[in-house]
């Protein structure tokens, strides 16, 4: 019964439940580490996805240095 009530739960409010999960943990982490430690974590996170979703994608990191960077950086 417990279980029938859960997924039905997560396939009707899937987006809700994930942002409330999601606000929680950055809020304890906001209340333990601080605000610029949280804040430096999240912009570690976020270019680590970024950084990964790249990779995911088959996009070549030299291509990603070369628009980010100036040129003659990397050999």
């Amino acid at each position: 019964m417990f279980s029938e009530i859960m997924h039905e739960v997560w396939e009707n409010y899937r987006g809700r439940l994930i942002g409330v999960i999601i606000g929680l943990v950055i809020g304890l982490l906001f209340l333990f580490m601080g605000f610029f430690r949280t804040i430096f974590l999240l912009i570690c996170i976020g270019a680590g996805f970024f950084i990964g979703n790249r990779v995911d994608n088959k996009e070549e990191l030299i291509d990603l240095l070369d628009r980010l960077l100036p040129p003659g950086y990397h050999r």
